[in-house]
């Protein structure tokens, strides 16, 4: 696909490809009137005869199914997605698809334990037609491929989206009753309730803590309460066992005349230039900065060529990221974390809070 358009029409061909081709060929090799050998009808329980769906534009859950699968394929090949619901539904309206044609020949498995032939030399020439099918490789030198690894509790990347409608219209084709997103995030996600008691028993410590945080900071940013007032909780309802105790405060490093944790960070209000990072650490802090990263990317070194480093050194920290890792910084990001290493004038290592720089509003 070269533009998002292209990711709808592709979903809108699985859509005709799995709910209603598959649903008819399936139909075709055995009918609602089929019988076996033995007389009895091929479709009875627990087989279930399935109809097939036709695709309509006015329909939410097909239109679902189309801006999810679009939208995933989209990020596959590096594309920008939409959310725009309306036209998506009036683009994939006018998209026009194959008739289907019913295949003879075509051997469905029918039962988990029948032999379906694999090894044969029809699976042989498929696979070579589907090799021969293959574009060739210089026509996509710059296109760059990105897997979607499921995540459950990310609500705009569409994975539970598309499970949802794929999940939902596959139970449409057998009658069964649909699952709302809510339930279907919960199966796919392998999320097991808890018991009640113990739930409600940690959410009211949670909370209790919550309580002593909310306020407890002055105007000028300084804490009003210490350490001993707050506390971990440890709970067992089989012995039954409670117990509280203070919390261990975090370690401590000296910078020059300042303490710090790893709570600890070096806050800049806009997005600043590498150069703008180097400059403000040599002026205030007489340090020389060696290095900056961002999580696992290098964004600056010294021992960079000189041209390199010139160049990423004008780089906005965003813009050093991705440059780096070839994409943006994930739409709800707006603070970018960088970790450093420095040198005073000894050239001694030191130590130093991360920076956190902030690239949106």
């Amino acid at each position: 696909p070269m533009a998002f358009a292209d990711c709808v029409a592709w979903a809108r061909a699985n859509f005709e490809s799995l709910f209603n081709n598959a649903i008819q060929q399936l139909l075709f090799n055995f009918p609602h009137d089929s019988t076996l050998s033995s007389g009895q009808p091929f479709w009875s329980p627990p087989k279930r005869a399935p109809d097939a769906i036709a695709f309509d534009p006015s329909n939410d859950l097909h239109v679902d199914f189309v801006m999810a699968a679009a939208n995933l394929h989209a990020f596959n090949y590096g594309l920008k997605g939409s959310r725009d619901r309306e036209h998506i539904r009036q683009a994939a309206a006018v998209i026009e698809v194959p008739k289907f044609e019913p295949k003879s020949g075509v051997k469905i498995q029918v039962n988990e334990n029948e032999d379906m032939g694999s090894g044969t030399d029809a699976d042989a020439n498929k696979l070579s037609e589907l090799i021969a099918s293959l574009p060739d490789p210089a026509a996509y030198a710059g296109v760059r491929l990105e897997p979607a690894d499921f995540e459950k509790d990310d609500d705009s990347n569409f994975h539970i989206d598309f499970i949802t409608a794929a999940s939902n219209l596959r139970a449409s084709n057998y009658g069964i009753a649909l699952a709302d997103r809510f339930r279907t995030k919960q199966i796919a996600g392998k999320i097991i309730p808890a018991i009640a008691t113990t739930t409600s028993l940690v959410t009211g410590l949670v909370c209790l803590e919550l309580y002593k945080l909310v306020g407890s900071v002055s105007a000028d940013g300084q804490t009003q309460r210490k350490l001993e007032d707050y506390k971990n909780g440890f709970a067992n309802l089989a012995l039954p066992f409670f117990a509280f105790s203070e919390p261990i405060p975090p370690a401590k490093t000296k910078f020059k005349d300042t303490e710090f944790t790893e709570w600890d960070s070096f806050d800049y209000d806009h997005d600043v230039t590498l150069q703008e990072l180097v400059d403000d650490f040599e002026k205030k802090y007489e340090l020389e900065l060696t290095m900056i990263s961002s999580d696992v990317s290098m964004l600056y070194a010294t021992f960079y060529p000189k041209k390199k480093a010139e160049a990423r050194l004008q780089m906005k920290a965003s813009e050093a990221l991705k440059s780096v890792t070839g994409k943006d910084a994930p739409a709800h990001v707006k603070w970018m974390l960088m970790d450093v290493c420095c040198e005073d004038k000894d050239g001694e290592d030191v130590d130093v809070p991360s920076i956190r720089v902030k690239i949106r509003d």
